[in-house]
């Protein structure tokens, strides 16, 4: 018998296939190296081969290096890795729920419902005798804040019809509306209540400890395992709403779960690291220009490169003021205007 030919189309899916798998394996490489370099550069540099030592149950070769490792580092690493990855997943999911490459998991409030919840705790706590400064209280005051305002969106979308357009216009309004609420508890604080606001209004990943982050950690991974299973429901969705029921998807029950899902996501990440922007819009668009549309692979990817830009983020933020900090969000500003500026003129060449 002869040789079995072998066609272009075997061979083009089989490039295809080692092309992704070389993408998504390099994203998690980068994931790794700037997980080390958060661990690994401060005020008291630690070697990376100290580091990973420490990591494995060896002992420092410096007691202080243990105590800034594990103590103050390790926390703030892990909370990056998974609030970077939560938002940026729930930001690709909530791009082809709506089929706008505008969307992020902001749109529907939960950002500012949960910075609502923890700055009218810390604001008003104090006249209703409750201390706001346990590791857990104003966290759950944020994430209360975040789910109410999700119910309130899904509650006012029903009443105007349950269409996409409907869930989205009423997650801009009661967005504005938080963030008009939030702006008058800004104005009621005092000094030491402003400077504890900060935090919930521009994010940073210094004030979560390992405790925290374990208590809240089901939740910061519900998008990150749970919205991939929904990828192909996902691609329907990028061929409009009725296409989709025409293939058989329930597309009320796919809004339901996503929105619930990416809310309890994002409203823990709000919760332990207050309003981290653009992740959900810039990783997203950053998966899709190296693996394209599929959500298959979108959704990893995004999540991989959300981490790797919030852990990035939080090291300028140390460094760069040092022995002072900026907040992660102002970090994530800087990079996201001008991202989407740049994607802005690319979109405008293509089309000339």
């Amino acid at each position: 018998m002869g040789d079995v030919a072998v066609g272009p189309a075997p061979l083009a899916a089989a490039t295809r296939l080692r092309r992704h798998r070389l993408i998504l394996g390099g994203l998690a490489l980068v994931v790794a190296v700037v997980a080390l370099a958060g661990l690994g550069l401060g005020q008291v540099p630690i070697p990376p081969a100290e580091i990973i030592a420490m990591l494995l149950g060896g002992t420092p070769a410096d007691p202080t290096h243990g105590a800034v490792l594990f103590a103050i580092r390790l926390p703030r690493v892990v909370l990056g890795l998974l609030v970077g990855a939560g938002l940026a997943v729930a930001g690709a999911a909530f791009q082809g729920l709506f089929r706008n490459p505008l969307a992020d998991p902001g749109i529907l409030g939960v950002s500012s419902g949960g910075t609502l919840g923890a700055v009218g705790f810390i604001v008003l706590g104090p006249a209703l005798g409750v201390d706001f400064a346990g590791i857990h209280a104003l966290p759950l005051a944020a994430f209360v804040g975040a789910l109410g305002a999700t119910v309130l969106v899904a509650r006012v979308a029903a009443l105007a019809g349950g269409s996409t357009a409907a869930l989205l216009l009423a997650g801009v309004a009661i967005a504005a509306l938080a963030s008009a609420g939030t702006g008058f508890l800004v104005f009621l604080g005092d000094d030491q209540q402003l400077r504890a606001l900060v935090f919930w209004t521009m994010g940073s990943l210094s004030a979560a400890p390992l405790e925290a982050i374990a208590f809240a950690l089901p939740a910061l991974l519900a998008p990150v395992i749970l919205l991939p299973w929904l990828a192909r429901a996902l691609d329907a969705m990028l061929l409009g709403e009725r296409e989709a029921q025409h293939l058989g998807l329930n597309v009320t029950v796919l809004k339901r779960i996503v929105v619930v899902v990416t809310s309890v996501g994002v409203g823990a990440a709000v919760a332990l690291a207050g309003v981290i922007g653009f992740i959900g819009l810039m990783a997203p668009h950053l998966a899709r220009m190296a693996l394209g549309p599929g959500h298959r692979l979108l959704l990893p990817a995004a999540g991989l490169i959300g981490a790797a830009l919030v852990l990035a983020a939080d090291i300028f933020a140390r460094l760069a003021v040092a022995p002072a900090e900026l907040p992660v969000g102002i970090v994530t500003g800087c990079m996201g205007g001008p991202f989407f500026l740049w994607l802005l003129v690319r979109r405008h060449a293509r089309r000339a």
